[in-house]
């Protein structure tokens, strides 16, 4: 079979899908809109689009060339913003370092990606200090800095971000070129092993903006989006291009705030100051946010939140909706850039009392337009969207990662079967909603059963007394594994709950059919902390490894 391709006319201008066509709707429709970064500095885009190109001058004057690879070691800052769109617009590739990694592993992955330069926070020091001579690739490091405080450092610096805007020039050509370009790479730490790279073109970054246009502004339901919104990230940079929302609103233009260090009370200033109305975050943020004595002060009834990273437990999500929050879940992973699912409330749902709305909210929800999803069982087989079927969550867009970087296998893995493997367990609805039951290496298997920690969670964190709760499962010689909880107490309940309390609470969500009897965890401790991943979920590789 022959298929018909059209003819381009000789002078017709082939237009490929670039970073810089972001940018530039930005200049057309809000020239004069704001970019703030804490409260200490404010511009418009048009100034950002100056910046932008003297940033890509001073970056030329140092040698970057197309091809080359550009690190970022920063707080959620406006150079990291200015970063998103100059260094990729030069042809060349971002690479946005995990500040929360350790320096071995921070290492490893500017060794791996090949870093030609770095530009780094002063504050970020110590995390090269230790390894700076096993640094193989990277020629030039560029200081960045919010104030005249300069620790002591043994790494040379060949230039101060401000200082190079400023010798730099206001006018530079960004070049046209192939749109599957490597726009960006950044590393996602897994269970085992080191971490892995993945990358993402110019071509997908663009189609993922404006998949997320289709779905956050041209679909009606609660998790709508405008230009009108209020923008501010607490979601770290570094982590999945902050999830794709800078491109997002500068594609439309819409004023952004970006926040530095996360602290709580500055985040609840800005939010209250700037008139904040949409932010991103892993649950463990909010819930350090709303549990903050100075949450009392703010009025959150026109702030839009969409919780991804981990599961929206029942009792964050009532919390936040007590506040007047429009709180949702969403889903998406480092692999696919990240935007796979979200709910979208049906106005029925909307019109009911926000308590019996919090299941709804919570649910994994619709795929975003241009996402296909199946679930299939252990041998590939697609399974029945009847909300029954459990099994692997496999996806299909045109902006997934194609791979991971120099790991062949690992890349036939992550694609077994033409489909790219999350590595989520989940089901599927008549009404084609997902619903993610957990991790596969995070299901309890007892008895040659599976209990969803996820759901175990989410039952025990609704009792008053819990702030939060972890679930794992433990090695049984009987059963082969049993499920544990491991439980953070709520200040003023600290010393009033105890474990059979906690477990009768739960027995009750056995004697509804909720859960099986054998859901119920046989163990229950009390922690002042829970240790967190390096985006902020709860890490049970680490709790395993500690009550294994």
């Amino acid at each position: 079979m022959t298929y018909k391709k059209i003819e381009r006319t000789p002078s017709a201008h082939y237009f490929p899908l670039l970073i810089k066509n972001i940018l530039e709707s930005s200049q057309v429709l809000a020239p004069n809109q704001e970019i703030v970064y804490r409260d200490t500095l404010r511009y418009t885009y048009k100034i950002l689009a100056d910046r932008i190109a003297r940033l890509a001058n001073a970056l030329t004057t140092l040698g970057v060339k197309p091809g080359d690879t550009v690190a970022v070691m920063d707080w959620d800052t406006n150079r990291y913003f200015e970063c998103f769109f100059a260094i990729p617009m030069m042809g060349a590739v971002l690479h946005t370092i995990n500040i929360r990694l350790s320096p071995e592993q921070i290492l490893y992955t500017i060794n791996h990606a090949k870093d030609d330069v770095i530009l780094i926070n002063a504050e970020f020091f110590p995390l090269l200090e230790p390894v700076k001579d096993q640094i193989k690739t990277v020629k030039k490091f560029i200081l960045l800095k919010d104030d005249d405080n300069m620790p002591e450092t043994g790494l040379v610096m060949d230039g101060e971000y401000e200082e190079l805007l400023s010798q730099g020039g206001s006018d530079y050509d960004f070049p046209e070129f192939d749109e599957d370009t490597m726009a960006t790479t950044f590393y996602t730490t897994g269970t085992t092993g080191l971490p892995k790279g993945v990358y993402f073109s110019h071509r997908q970054i663009v189609l993922h903006t404006l998949g997320a246009a289709a779905g956050f502004s041209g679909i009606k339901s609660q998790a709508h989006l405008t230009s009108e919104d209020v923008y501010m990230p607490i979601t770290p940079m570094f982590h999945v291009h902050a999830w794709g929302f800078p491109y997002f609103f500068t594609m439309i233009g819409a004023k952004q705030i970006y926040i530095g260090r996360y602290e709580p009370e500055l985040i609840l200033k800005l939010i209250k100051k700037e008139n904040v109305t949409f932010s991103h975050c892993v649950p463990t943020i909010l819930h350090m946010m709303l549990n903050s004595p100075d949450i009392k002060d703010v009025d959150l009834s026109n702030w839009q939140v969409i919780i991804g990273g981990a599961a929206l437990p029942k009792a964050l999500c009532k919390q936040a909706l007590d506040l007047g929050v429009n709180i949702y879940a969403g889903y998406g992973m480092s692999e696919t850039c990240p935007m796979l699912t979200g709910p979208k409330l049906k106005p029925e749902t909307l019109a009911l009392e926000p308590e019996k709305q919090v299941e709804a909210r919570c649910r994994t929800g619709l795929p975003a337009p241009l996402v296909n999803l199946r679930i299939i069982d252990s041998k590939g087989n697609p399974l029945p969207h009847d909300g029954n079927a459990t099994g692997e969550v496999v996806v299909r867009s045109p902006w997934l990662t194609q791979g991971y970087t120099d790991d062949p296998e690992r890349s036939e893995e992550l694609w077994d079967g033409g489909w790219l493997h999350t590595g989520d367990i989940g089901y599927v609805d008549y009404e084609g909603c997902l619903q993610i039951t957990d991790r596969m290496k995070d299901v309890i298997k007892t008895g040659g059963e599976w209990i969803s920690s996820l759901e175990l969670e989410d039952i025990i964190s609704q009792h008053e007394a819990v702030s939060e709760a972890v679930a794992i499962g433990v090695p049984d010689d009987k059963w082969g594994e049993r499920p544990m909880c491991i439980i953070v107490l709520k200040d003023n309940y600290k010393g009033k709950v105890d474990t059979d309390e906690l477990k009768q609470f739960v027995m009750k969500y056995v004697e509804d059919g909720t859960i099986p009897k054998y859901g119920v965890p046989d163990k229950i401790v009390f922690t002042d902390t829970i240790p967190k991943t390096s985006v902020g979920k709860m890490d049970k590789k680490v709790l395993r490894e500690q009550y294994n």
